[in-house]
């Protein structure tokens, strides 16, 4: 090799060098600014409340502050079916959620509410979920706000498609099918509904899931049983149970990569006045909503129709109540009297008690009886469900706490058809002495038994008016 070649070969060494060695420099310098970078938002996560809601709430650009400037959020869930080819909102709830203090609430109100001026002389468009259809989601809202002395400002309007194709996108929810006498088999060719479902935990496709949220009576003229809500009340509680297993399902790590396809749906589905903005001051605290927990209510009332000499059936608010329940629901800090508040955890959180505490709230031994044979121990372990047939809520109240103070666990709470007599339902085959220890509480009380709807509960107590 030549000198020539070799100055050139050591002239091209030297740039190699020089190059490699900007490169190095640059990719430390790279490297050190994704290091602050990923420390910044280490640091802004941790500020903000770590875990996924501090993820969330930096990337939308919120402080530790934001949290603070937060009202609870009260929205009016409408569901249009556009049955007969008319808009009606079978399906109304008052939805509301406190960032604050993570508590939730969904409130069904009936679509059959009256809102008119006379009853006896009302007709269909007498009828809460005849409104949309005629003066729009707004009118919905100043009927509600009536009704209820709550200032609803929001509303969401959810073509039933949306919750359908949701559930496909999702891979299926998985739901327990509740029973129903004769089974959920209906047909109408004039609608070209078909519904044929079994009872029992299973995963609904959305084919499935528009059967289960349409379903009203079979072929046979039968409904769902008293003991899980009967009639119309059993229909908005699998609507709002069936909602609250695709809102727990949906939010799993398994779906973040579909999010696009959710947010598509909202697009084409979904009318509403909340604005973008606000929707993304509140989504990175509902991620820390516990599902499970959610309060649940009717709205207080009872059915009236022609036998009472009026021409159609409407339901008729109880103002009283109404009053009572809104005021537990929403202002009440008290969660042992929630009103018709549903949960479905394995403690008692709806009430914030335990097997061991007492009416002064002292501690006492886990051994101490409720009466003369049944221990506070056995107490804890069963698990019981109150559904409220007396038409007051302050009933529903004091036989909660009546149960609770007593050790034992009130996991579920829901309203059903008015009903004249109390009854304990012995869901488990539990000892004869657990349900005289239960009747002797209540003072009143038929004992029976049933397997029929399980609701993953040991006892089904439907409070009736004779409960004082």
């Amino acid at each position: 090799m030549s000198n020539k070649e070799k100055k050139i070969n050591n002239k091209n060494e030297k740039k190699k060098k020089k190059k490699s060695g900007i490169l190095k420099k640059v990719l430390i310098i790279l490297l050190l600014i994704l290091i602050a970078l990923v420390g910044f938002i280490a640091y802004r996560t941790q500020k903000n409340g770590g875990g996924m809601q501090g993820l969330l709430s930096t990337l939308v650009g919120h402080d530790e502050n934001t949290l603070k400037d937060l009202d609870t959020l009260q929205v009016l869930l409408m569901g249009v079916s556009t049955d007969n080819g008319l808009k009606l909102t079978d399906t109304i709830i008052v939805a509301s959620y406190d960032p604050k203090t993570q508590k939730a609430s969904l409130l069904s109100i009936p679509r059959d509410t009256f809102v008119g001026t006379n009853i006896k002389t009302g007709g269909g468009n007498d009828k809460i979920n005849s409104l949309y259809q005629r003066g729009g989601a707004q009118k919905t809202i100043d009927a509600i706000n009536e009704i209820t002395g709550l200032d609803l400002k929001y509303y969401m309007v959810i073509d039933n498609q949306a919750l359908i194709k949701l559930v496909d996108v999702i891979g299926g929810v998985e739901f327990e099918v509740p029973y129903v006498p004769g089974g959920m088999v209906y047909d109408d060719p004039s609608q070209d509904l078909h519904i044929n479902l079994e009872p029992g935990l299973q995963t609904l496709n959305g084919d499935q899931a528009e059967q289960l949220l349409r379903f009203r009576k079979n072929n046979n003229n039968q409904t769902y049983p008293e003991e899980y809500g009967g009639d119309d009340y059993g229909r908005m509680r699998t609507q709002r149970e069936f909602i609250m297993a695709t809102a727990k399902q949906t939010i799993q790590a398994k779906n973040v990569f579909k999010i696009g396809e959710i947010i598509d749906l909202v697009y084409e589905y979904v009318d509403t006045n909340l604005s973008i903005s606000l929707i993304k001051d509140y989504v990175p605290y509902a991620v820390n909503v516990n599902v499970d927990e959610i309060k649940s209510a009717y709205l207080p009332g009872e059915s009236v129709g022609p036998p009472q000499g009026i021409q159609y059936w409407f339901f008729q608010v109880d103002e009283d109540e109404t009053e009572e329940l809104v005021q537990e629901l929403y202002y009440s800090t008290d969660d042992t009297t929630s009103g018709e508040g549903e949960t479905s955890t394995g403690t008692d959180s709806s009430t914030g008690t335990t097997g061991t505490e007492t009416d002064d709230n002292t501690s006492s031994s886990d051994d101490e009886t409720t009466s003369s044979s049944v221990t506070k121990t056995e107490a804890s372990k069963i698990k019981i469900e109150i559904l409220n047939g007396s038409g007051s809520s302050s009933k529903l109240s004091e036989v909660k706490k009546a149960l609770t103070n007593k050790g034992y666990k009130v996991t579920k709470t829901n309203t059903t058809t008015s009903t004249t007599k109390t009854t304990i339902i012995n869901k488990t085959d539990v000892d004869e002495k657990i349900e005289q220890d239960i009747k002797g509480i209540l003072g009143v009380g038929n004992i029976s038994s049933s397997t029929a709807t399980s609701s993953n509960v040991d006892i089904t107590i439907i409070i009736g008016k004779d409960y004082k």
